[in-house]
């Protein structure tokens, strides 16, 4: 058989890749999610009542910034673990980023702060149940992201779950902020950090169970 023979044969019958199926499955995905962790939290928690005050104030933007830049980052790290063989990368220095601008302003305000409030200042009044209602939050959106990255083909499970447990608490995170009333860096630098980063690590665990294919 001539070689061009055996490249026609191999040629016959190839499908042509949909490139954008894996955006149009996140595109379902993701906004689904967030709206399923939006009503979890009204229903749970509430919205703040003066949200509509707190919204036009500085601080409360950098409040959503900060998982934003998270959700971001992660959803890049997702993209790129979600193809066969490929690292996170720089995709980790990225996810790095706001978790370090978050310390530093964190930081900051500590240093401008009195001895006597800088406890106060880092344990808020929601300390104790912060953390664990961003877990909850994240239960639609970790069920979301998971099922979308299932249609990709990671081959770095652990990785890949990590990464879709971050983006997933990273939205919550978003949704959560609707009520929170903590309105120090001092205190998001601790435990809304600690909140996002338990989902990160149940997806780690999770990931070689759910994501083999």
């Amino acid at each position: 058989m001539k070689t061009d023979d055996l490249i026609s044969l191999l040629a016959t019958g190839v499908a042509r890749v949909d490139r954008q199926a894996a955006l149009r499955r996140f595109a379902r995905a993701l906004p689904l999610g967030f709206a399923g962790s939006v009503v979890l939290m009204s229903v749970v928690f509430g919205v703040r009542r003066d949200l509509m005050s707190v919204a036009h104030t500085p601080i409360f933007w950098a409040k959503l910034a900060f998982p934003l830049c998270v959700a971001l980052a992660a959803a890049l790290a997702v993209n790129r673990l979600g193809r066969p063989g490929l690292r996170g990368g720089y995709a980790w220095a990225l996810v790095a980023l706001p978790f370090v601008a978050m310390l530093g302003g964190a930081w900051l305000v500590l240093g401008d702060a009195a001895p006597a409030q800088r406890v106060p200042l880092v344990l808020g009044l929601t300390w104790r149940t912060c953390p664990f209602n961003i877990v909850l939050l994240s239960v639609p959106t970790f069920a979301a992201v998971f099922w979308a990255v299932r249609g990709l083909a990671p081959t770095r499970l652990r990785a890949a779950g990590a990464a879709a447990g971050l983006l997933a608490s990273a939205l919550a995170t978003v949704a959560y902020c609707l009520h929170c009333p903590e309105m120090s860096p001092a205190f998001w630098g601790v435990w809304y950090v600690i909140g996002m980063l338990l989902p990160a690590g149940i997806g780690a665990w999770l990931g070689p169970r759910l994501l083999r294919w």
